[in-house]
């Protein structure tokens, strides 16, 4: 079985596959030099607690059945139709490499405005990113577009102490960027109100005992009236709201606030290059319910205004086609930005709808790009396994596979004759020892080499 992705969905569905079926071989083809996908690259640095995940992936990989094939981009150092030759199944785990876009004027021409994808990247090292270099020392006022947890992410690590990241394995890039940064005050803003949101009661809560930082109290009509009567999770995350509400501003050195109903606009500068302004229409909920959190709204002419230098915009990440997937009769929905199956892994012909159509024999995805940017890692495990279990039910019934063969065996060979530099799994614990003694010597866990070439040259 080739794996496409080396996150937490491609880890989880390994361990699955060897766990039920006697001597699997897994092949797992990674584009980064280095393992764990979002794990290393999306999880915020003083979160290292969520990390513990690449323990149980270290012991999978340490299996003789287990082979890790990084710096491999697939559809150009490899096809996917050399692939679906050389084994008996692929899965497509490689997660969400796109942020949505607003669409809306001025997103992309004005300087201060940011992706939040870009930016966690940028602070954990991801080399896509190394040069982002955001300007947070124009305005004293962030604004956060979006709702969820990397929304909350984001204002945390700009509002928290920059002393206390310095242990972490933020990059020192980032720990210089954000001492010399400005803001004071970070609005968190959404289109629907509070019982709408994304983010979870564990970030929220953390956001407000930060020290010195205060919340901005909430418009206390959005409040359900009735809160007893309301879901185990909708009332806890109402009183987390109302008692942070009553949090005393006066002595605050920081404040963050979460603005409701607000739909934005456009980009304004005042001087054609740099942000000056966010646009907003208002909006209002609508249904039966509007306390309800599938509750809907509709945008009102009555517009507001936000004055900030610094924007950024966290509305989810999407997946992307590899190249060569047509040709394998793979259908890519680029509107959801997954890949078509039947909600159990099993890829769909783009002929047929789901559960009706018969899969494509011996494809199979999980993660993001099965179901979409959402959830915590324990979800994309819960997601995973579902997969794997289809994967072994089907070869335990003896359904339709690819052709088969050798896998990587075959294919080093095709690889290397391009020109292609592999890394295996024995040299990624040489590039993470030499991160741990960089580490070591300035009393963090890790220093993360952010480019490529660094991390080969510790190879050679």
């Amino acid at each position: 079985m080739a794996i496409l992705g080396s996150g937490p969905a491609g880890f989880y569905t390994a361990y699955k596959v060897m766990q039920g079926i006697h001597e699997a071989k897994v092949d797992m083809y990674e584009h980064q030099p280095v393992p764990f996908g979002l794990v290393r690259y999306g999880v915020a640095p003083d979160h290292p607690e969520v990390k513990n995940c690449q323990d149980k992936f270290t012991e999978v990989a340490s299996s003789p059945d287990f082979t890790f094939i990084g710096n491999i981009k697939v559809g150009q150092d490899v096809s996917l139709k050399s692939l679906a030759i050389h084994y008996d199944a692929v899965v497509f785990a490689y997660g969400a490499s796109m942020d949505r876009k607003l669409g809306i004027p001025g997103e992309d021409q004005l300087k201060g405005i940011y992706s939040a994808r870009d930016f966690v990247g940028w602070y954990n090292g991801l080399p896509a990113f190394s040069n982002l270099a955001p300007q947070l020392d124009l305005s004293d006022t962030a604004v956060v577009i979006g709702q969820g947890n990397v929304a909350l992410d984001v204002a945390r690590i700009l509002l928290k102490d920059v002393d206390s990241l310095r242990t972490t394995d933020m990059t020192d890039q980032a720990l210089a960027t954000l001492a010399k940064s400005k803001v004071k005050r970070v609005r968190v803003v959404g289109r629907r109100g509070p019982m709408q949101v994304s983010f979870t009661i564990k970030e929220v809560r953390e956001l407000m005992k930060l020290p010195s930082v205060a919340f901005e109290p909430i418009d206390q009509n959005l409040i359900p009236p009735d809160i007893p009567s309301l879901p185990r999770t909708a009332k806890r995350l109402t009183k987390l709201l109302m008692e942070g509400s009553m949090c005393d501003m006066a002595h605050a050195e920081k404040s963050w606030a979460l603005d409701f109903l607000l739909s934005p606009i456009q980009f304004l500068s005042a001087d054609g290059t740099i942000l000056s302004q966010i646009e907003f229409a208002r909006t209002k909920l609508v249904g039966s319910d509007p306390f309800e959190s599938t509750a809907s709204v509709e945008i009102s002419a009555d517009h507001h205004s936000i004055p900030t230098s610094l924007a950024f915009r966290s509305i989810g990440y999407q997946s992307e086609a590899l190249p060569g997937m047509s040709g394998l009769g793979i259908h890519f929905d680029t509107k959801r930005g997954i890949i078509t199956n039947d909600y159990y892994g099993r890829l769909l012909s783009p002929t047929h709808e789901v559960h009706v159509g018969r899969p494509l024999p011996g494809m199979y995805c999980a993660g993001w790009v099965k179901r979409g940017p959402a959830g915590v890692i324990a979800n994309t495990m819960e997601d995973s396994f579902a997969t794997a279990e289809a994967i072994i039910a089907d070869w335990n019934d003896k359904a339709p596979f690819l052709g088969g063969g050798n896998g990587w065996e075959t294919l080093e060979g095709e690889i290397a004759v391009k020109g292609a530099r592999t890394v295996s799994w024995e040299d990624w614990l040489r590039i993470d020892a030499a991160e741990k003694a960089r580490g070591k010597a300035v009393g963090k866990e890790r220093v993360k080499f952010t480019h490529p070439h660094e991390m080969l040259n510790i190879l050679d």
